[in-house]
């Protein structure tokens, strides 16, 4: 009798499923996808052009403050894609009917949660991990070159720290953008407002 319950329940959930992934594949947005892709290429080419010859020019210290924001950044773009995702666009219309500021912009965010999740997460997020490697790796350079560290260990462990750093600032990011997720995509969509005309 539970195993019946229980298939019946699964076959079920399989429905809403095949529901949803109908509605996904209608919505499938291939010129999204190209431009995303394409825009990924660029920012990370230019990104990583600029880390590469900038960072092993700059003092130690600076290399290491600049490393620290990039992971900061894709930390912090995470937050946003997954409070966009998760925050309730009710509150949002609400807000925009009192003419609250910045309340337009995110049920604009919110209709468009996957494309701003996608672009905040994927974008953004992806790139500024590539770029934290890549200044990671001018870090291990200079530190190698200028301290005479030996170069695969401290390859090893400058690249285990950036990974941990951004890893666990995700994960705790994560947690903090699923229970704050209103007033995080709210104040986002108030600073982006700060740059549309009335």
């Amino acid at each position: 009798m539970f195993l019946f319950k229980k298939n019946k329940e699964l076959e079920s959930l399989k429905e809403i499923d095949k529901k949803k992934e109908k509605v996904k594949k209608e919505k499938v947005n291939i010129k999204w996808i190209a431009i995303v892709s394409v825009t990924a290429f660029v920012v990370s080419v230019c990104l990583s052009f600029v880390a590469q010859m900038t960072i092993p020019n700059f003092p130690l210290w600076l290399g290491i403050i600049i490393t620290l924001l990039f992971i900061g950044l894709g930390i912090l773009f995470d937050i946003i894609g997954v409070a966009v995702t998760t925050a309730d666009e009710a509150v949002f219309h609400s807000m925009n009917s009192r003419k609250v500021k910045g309340a337009s912009i995110a049920v604009a965010f919110k209709k468009n949660a996957d494309k701003v999740s996608s672009f905040c997460c994927d974008v953004i997020g992806d790139v500024c991990g590539i770029i934290s490697g890549a200044s990671g790796t001018s870090i291990t350079a200079i530190l190698s070159l200028d301290f005479k560290f030996n170069l695969l260990v401290t390859g090893l462990i400058v690249a285990a720290i950036i990974a941990s750093l951004t890893i666990g600032g995700k994960a705790c990011g994560k947690s903090f953008a699923i229970n704050k997720s209103e007033t995080i995509l709210y104040q986002f969509a108030k600073f982006i407002s700060n740059f549309y005309k009335k």
